[in-house]
C-alpha cells in the first residue's frame, strides 16, 4: 500500500484469485470492496483481473470496479489480429 504514495499509479488491479472466490467467500468480497473503495478515493480505475464467466462479472461490477479482463471477454492473441477479433465484436 506505501507504493500508492510513491508511484504514480492510474489504478489497482484485483487479483484474479478475489475474482474468482466464491460469492459467499465474505472475506473475499471484504478485500475487493476495499480495493475499489481506495481506489474510489484516490480517483483512480479499478480493474478486475481474471474474469470467466458473466456471474463474476456482475459481482465486480456490484463492487464498483471500473474495468475488467478476462477470458469472458477474449483470449491472448497476436497483434495482427486485433482488427478482426473487434470487427467480430461490433456485432
Amino acid at each position: 500500500m506505501g507504493y500508492l504514495r510513491s508511484f504514480p499509479f492510474d489504478r489497482i488491479k484485483i487479483d484474479q484469485s478475489f475474482v474468482r472466490c466464491p460469492s459467499d467467500d465474505l472475506v473475499g468480497r471484504a478485500i475487493v470492496g476495499a480495493v475499489v473503495g481506495i481506489s474510489q478515493s484516490l480517483g483512480m480505475a479499478t480493474v478486475a483481473a481474471g474474469i470467466e464467466t458473466e456471474e463474476q462479472l456482475a459481482r465486480i461490477v456490484a463492487e464498483g470496479s471500473t474495468e475488467a479482463q478476462g477470458f469472458l471477454f477474449g483470449r491472448p492473441m497476436l497483434p495482427e489480429q486485433i482488427g478482426n477479433y473487434l470487427l467480430s465484436r461490433k456485432r
